[in-house]
């Protein structure tokens, strides 16, 4: 169910998720844990922000000086270009300032930059923050967000979800560092999974227990118990993940696999346990793993494992072979299903792996294609 709310907010342009501070901060140790000097010196860009709100503009001001950084950039997007329209009301922080305007409050983005001690106080922090209208509405696509992007060393956000594909294609074409969230699913992208393949892309050090929790401002009432907490304003996602193409120690620690026979005597899962062989597809020269502790530390071909293995992907360990869907799987050689197997299950198409079970053709759900390399 959090999925598909996930989708309908995605649908209906409802892109304001606010990222919680203990997320965030989570997140950036994993990489200062990794190299305490990756923001020294460093301009971060929180694009497709809303810098008065936006718990990564607190982070980064707070945080300022232990991270050592150059330049913090915030932007924001003008509440009149926003898809989703909601009631608005410019904040007192913003009327309170004597270059308040009105009409721009509504069109105008707004961009919050922090380089310096401007309070005087000897440090540099939130206080510090100084703000002005953006020439246009902040579109990260417009002129005025590129220049900032190829100004900036790393950009972090949560973009838009309904953009998310054309936000990445941004950052590619800036060849800069980055950290942001997005759905899972986006790995199955054809704008994506390339660049996850080829390691220009990896997932993040994730959230707590796969949870993501985000305050939120409208669709309150699409949301069934569970998802959204009346109490707390969080609605909760289990599909989101950080992306990233910036280093962090989780990513190079191998998976501690148990080997066939194993697998077969001690594993967790009833579909393993007992069984003498992994079903193996029928399209396709690969083994099924349904699950990503059920890879067989002792078997060197294909494998088809789920979407939720590339968040414990290891480089060192394992090597990507492809993501076995339509178009994706004719390219890698899965062979076309005979015909009369479609009357026994009509989801079955050309280039997605299946295989047979009790005399039937299954589908498995959403498989990527590794192989262990050789040491």
């Amino acid at each position: 169910m959090a999925n598909t709310n996930l989708a309908n907010a995605k649908n209906a342009k409802n892109d304001e998720f606010y990222t919680q501070y203990p997320d965030i901060q989570k997140e950036i140790n994993a990489y200062l844990d990794y190299d305490p000097d990756v923001f020294r010196g460093k301009t971060v860009l929180l694009p497709c922000d809303d810098p008065e709100w936006s718990n990564f503009t607190k982070f980064f001001a707070q945080n300022f000086e232990l991270l050592g950084l150059k330049k913090v950039i915030s932007t924001s997007y003008a509440p009149e270009s926003k898809k989703y329209k909601m009631p608005y009301q410019p904040t007192l922080f913003e009327t309170s300032q004597p270059y308040f305007d009105n009409d721009k409050s509504k069109t105008h983005g707004k961009i919050f930059v922090l380089t310096d001690d401007v309070t005087g106080d000897g440090r540099v922090n939130i206080e510090d923050l100084q703000w002005q209208y953006l020439e246009g509405d902040g579109d990260f696509r417009s002129k005025e967000i590129r220049k900032l992007r190829d100004e900036a060393d790393i950009i972090v956000t949560n973009p838009p979800f309904s953009l998310f594909r054309e936000f990445v294609m941004w950052l590619m074409d800036s060849e800069k560092q980055f950290i942001i969230i997005g759905s899972m699913n986006a790995v199955s992208y054809k704008e994506i999974f390339p660049l996850i393949k080829d390691n220009k892309m990896w997932m993040g050090n994730g959230f707590q227990n796969g949870n993501a929790y985000f305050r939120i401002d409208a669709l309150r009432s699409s949301y069934v118990d569970g998802v959204f907490d009346e109490s707390t304003n969080l609605v909760k996602f289990r599909n989101c993940c950080w992306y990233t193409n910036i280093d962090h120690g989780r990513r190079h620690q191998p998976l501690q696999l148990m080997t066939m026979a194993e697998n077969f005597k001690h594993s967790k899962h009833k579909e393993l346990r007992g069984r003498k062989e992994y079903i193996h597809y029928e399209n396709y020269d690969a083994i099924e793993v349904p699950f990503t502790d059920a890879i067989p530390s002792d078997y060197n071909g294909a494998m088809g494992v789920p979407l939720t293995f590339l968040d414990k992907y290891c480089p060192e360990q394992f090597e990507i072979i492809g993501h076995p869907h339509g178009d994706y799987g004719l390219e890698l050689g899965l062979r076309p299903f005979p015909r009369e197997l479609k009357a026994q299950n009509k989801g079955l198409r050309d280039g997605d792996l299946y295989y047979m079970k009790d005399g039937k053709p299954e589908l498995p759900y959403r498989r990527i294609l590794i192989r262990k390399k050789q040491s």
